[in-house]
């Protein structure tokens, strides 16, 4: 008799929900702020392609360096805190990169700015869940679909700034200025108390409580469950490679299409930044639309076709290799993998015969591999046999995930 009324959200859930939007838009545009600036930056300091790849890769190192200190911090601090806190940090660590007179510099900065994007990262994401436990509905990827309308904005900011013929300098530091007083502006509309203090629940979980059910993994390991541990060291396994597959595609994107742009393709250097906007902006698109098709479809399904998307529009790009195709297939990329991390992490949660929240966070340590290997492998193979061999990282990557999504759910059962 009261499902009506609890499925109407209060207002302060409304208003933490907004300000966890706004974290998660901040975290996106700032790191995207400096990227298209990556050709600029690579030319100033004379570096080749594999040194590049290197300092580039300081970024993700200082993220899995640092991650394991975010549950500490959110304990101490509280989740929204330690987000606006790392929102700080990070615009910091940005501009001192974008300014950074030398490469161990500029690696350092970015090591830094890593680590406080990984504490920011786990804090939204924690905030983000004590909303959605409120909300009795699942929320968060439309939290990650407004991260990434946050990093097309700081595409297109860096883009606009390039064209106004803004110094690197003026461009980062008035970029950090506006993202932090948001992130700053958002801390008053969190929600306040402990992060591990008991929650309020919407319907759906007050539904799970009263029926006494329980989600749970594919159903194949569910039939499966009584034979051991190693079935599902080995499902576990595959999905760390799904997950790390998209986030590698999602560097490669980062660290160089603006470079492959900019110098296999002679695009301006305005021109250059549509190639990461274009993957992230559809991959947006993409997550925007996930929850549905993974309805209709199943996660197995969808990974599938994503995989394949991925791999035959980024590997015709670079087989037929034109400024618009090549734009075309960074979006076709940045669509594929779109779910692939939200479906590992589920599916790892889910699993039987762990510890609560040891499978999600096994699949978020290990993921970021892709971002830490990622620059440094195709920068060895850039300076080797060319940079459109390099990216040649993407198609495999869809090719890996066509192979491995038998581990995730089929279609979902209609009772």
């Amino acid at each position: 008799m009261t499902v009506d009324t609890e499925t109407r959200p209060l207002p302060a859930a409304r208003h933490a929900r907004a300000a966890v939007a706004v974290l998660f838009f901040t975290n996106g545009a700032l790191f995207a702020n400096l990227l298209p600036r990556y050709p600029q930056i690579k030319e100033d300091l004379a570096i080749g392609n594999g040194a590049y790849g290197l300092a580039v890769a300081a970024f993700p190192a200082g993220a899995i360096t640092a991650g394991l200190a975010a549950g500490l911090l959110i304990r101490r601090m509280g989740s929204a805190r330690v987000a606006v806190l790392g929102t700080l940090l990070t615009g910091a660590g940005i501009l001192a990169a974008g300014l950074a007179p030398s490469v161990a510099l500029f690696a350092t900065a970015l090591f830094l700015a890593g680590a406080m994007d990984a504490l920011t990262d786990v804090a939204q994401n924690a905030h983000g869940l004590r909303v959605q436990r409120l909300y009795g509905r699942s929320i968060l990827n439309s939290f990650h679909a407004v991260w990434s309308i946050g990093a097309v904005t700081g595409g297109l900011m860096a883009a606009g700034a390039m064209s106004l013929g803004l110094s690197l300098g003026v461009h980062l530091a008035v970029s950090a200025v506006v993202l932090v007083a948001a992130a700053v502006a958002a801390l008053r509309f969190c929600l306040p108390g402990p992060d591990n203090g008991p929650e309020e629940t919407g319907p759906e979980e007050t539904g799970r409580k009263e029926t006494g059910r329980k989600e749970t993994g594919p159903e194949r390991l569910t039939a499966e469950g009584a034979r051991g541990t190693s079935r599902v060291g080995v499902v576990l396994a595959a999905l760390v490679l799904i997950a790390t597959a998209g986030t590698l595609v999602e560097d490669a994107g980062n660290s160089w299409a603006a470079l492959y742009l900019s110098d296999a393709l002679h695009a301006s250097a305005a021109l250059a930044a549509s190639g990461f906007i274009a993957l992230v902006g559809a991959q947006f698109i993409g997550r925007l639309i996930g929850d549905r098709l993974v309805d209709r479809f199943g996660q197995r399904a969808v990974a599938r076709a994503g995989g394949l998307i991925t791999a035959a529009g980024m590997g015709l790009a670079l087989a037929v290799p034109t400024l618009p195709g090549t734009i075309l297939g960074f979006a076709l990329a940045g669509f594929g993998v779109a779910t692939l991390v939200p479906a590992a992490m589920h599916e790892a949660d889910a699993l039987p015969g762990l510890k609560p929240g040891s499978g999600l966070t096994i699949v978020s340590w290990l993921m970021r591999l892709g971002f830490l290997l990622s620059p440094p492998i195709v920068g060895q193979v850039a300076d080797a046999a060319g940079l459109r061999t390099g990216l040649l990282v993407i198609p495999a990557a869809g090719v890996l995930v066509v192979l491995l999504a038998g581990v995730l759910r089929a279609r979902p059962r209609r009772d």
